[in-house]
């Protein structure tokens, strides 16, 4: 059953260098539409990636070019002729897309020669869809606003980093042309997930599925943020739905097993994740989950392996490197775990839980001073649980600077506080009986 998660995906098509030739003389000859084109293009994404291939002495000379100078066509470069010639046909851009997240090196290149349509709204939702792979999730909600609801002002936040965003759309667009759009819907509460707005996200999602009552796409991501909140009712009634529509869809396992997880049955959820896997061996959220449960069950070693799982499939999944830190660091084992740690940490800087586990692990290797830099990061990013303020506070008090100490406690006090009135965070931040003396004093 623990076979390769990708050993489907690694073999190699043998009929591919002879369609590249094929396609190739007709794309001179210029016989190919756009959907040829992209026929092409997905041959070279499957031969090389964004690699440029050289041309074979015999095909040069069938195509009347000097072999000696001739290179061959990359697969962005045929995926944009595609798109330019019909930019309606959104398979080309999620694969130009997939080029992009792997190499972000085509990023400029892909900007300039898409800049004719930079105002077109497949291009603005395809910058979405790169946005949210890439984690720049404040770019991609200020289009999702931009694209939905005609906000003006979303543009110029949108431009802030990666692809550049028309600074007036469309016409179709000016009035929030998009706004009953389920894509854009999920979308955003996509990206309000990953920045860990769980209200936004529940707001977003639950409309979704008011909207749709038989959409499982994303589902398991909604599941995910019930059982973050807590909200046990919820997640039974979308795990009864969800069989109820189609219960041999991985979505359905996943949500499934969240709900055995959330009733701490822990055995049963792995069943279900495992049957998840079954439906589909490279499904990212089934791997980490799985990683989750036997870390429950205190059964490290298949919660490494299931890890392991998840980023050979794709090394941006930052939750699974995470939880390789986490179970080394249960082994005691912390230089391996400070390595995982901050894998996650370089593709997610913006998260204070990141940081906070740099720190911890430093603070075990005696490295004092970089532990203490590592939680001041957090502290700087947000750290709505008040983990790295106390024990910020607590290093402080140590190396005898009281008030800077006497400011991260009263800082904890109020996360804490904050924590009992809204219900979120609560038993996450840890009370601490020095606070209050360190205050007073």
């Amino acid at each position: 059953e623990l076979r390769d998660p990708l050993e489907r995906t690694s073999v190699q098509n043998v009929h591919l260098p002879t369609l590249e030739t094929e396609l190739r003389r007709m794309s001179v000859r210029g016989e190919l539409d756009a959907f040829g084109l992209y026929v092409y293009g997905v041959v070279l994404k499957g031969l090389r990636g964004t690699r440029r291939g050289p041309i074979g002495k015999r095909t040069a000379a069938s195509l009347g070019v000097n072999g000696s100078d001739a290179s061959g066509d990359t697969a962005q470069a045929i995926f944009i002729r595609s798109i330019l010639m019909y930019p309606y046909n959104w398979s080309a851009w999620l694969d130009l897309a997939e080029l992009c997240s792997d190499d972000p090196s085509i990023d400029r290149e892909v900007e300039q020669s898409l800049s004719s349509i930079s105002g077109h709204w497949m291009y603005h939702f395809f910058c979405v869809h790169v946005y949210i792979e890439n984690r720049a999730n404040e770019n991609a909600i200020a289009i999702i606003e931009k694209l939905a609801n005609g906000n003006i002002n979303a543009t110029a936040e949108a431009a802030s980093g990666g692809f550049e965003v028309a600074e007036h759309f469309d016409d179709a667009n000016a009035d929030g042309f998009f706004v009953q759009s389920s894509y854009l819907q999920s979308q955003l509460a996509m990206a309000y997930y990953d920045v860990r707005d769980y209200d936004s996200a529940h707001e977003h999602f639950l409309a979704l599925a008011e909207r749709e009552p038989y959409r499982l796409d994303h589902m398991d991501a909604f599941s995910n943020v019930l059982y973050v909140k807590d909200q046990k009712v919820a997640l039974s009634h979308l795990a009864h739905r969800s069989i109820a529509i189609d219960k041999y869809r991985p979505e359905t396992c996943i949500i499934v097993g969240n709900y055995y997880s959330s009733k701490a049955r822990h055995e049963k959820a792995v069943q279900y994740f495992q049957r998840a896997l079954k439906l589909d061996r490279t499904y990212l959220s089934a791997w980490t989950l799985l990683g989750h449960e036997y870390i429950e069950m205190k059964n490290t070693a298949a919660a490494i392996e299931a890890y392991r799982r998840a980023v050979d499939i794709s090394e941006r999944e930052y939750r699974a490197w995470y939880g390789l830190g986490q179970t080394y660091e249960i082994l005691n084992m912390l230089l391996h775990a400070l390595f995982y740690f901050r894998k996650a940490a370089a593709l997610h800087p913006h998260d204070s839980r990141m940081w906070c586990a740099i720190g911890g692990c430093l603070l075990g290797l005696d490295r004092r001073n970089d532990a203490e830099k590592s939680y001041e990061r957090a502290v700087s990013l947000g750290d709505g649980e008040g983990i790295a303020t106390r024990k910020l506070a607590e290093l402080y008090r140590e190396d005898g600077e009281e008030e800077k100490a006497a400011k991260c406690f009263l800082r904890h006090l109020e996360l804490r506080y904050q924590a009992q009135e809204t219900g979120v965070v609560g038993s996450k931040a840890s009370s601490s009986p020095d606070a209050f003396e360190m205050v007073i004093r």
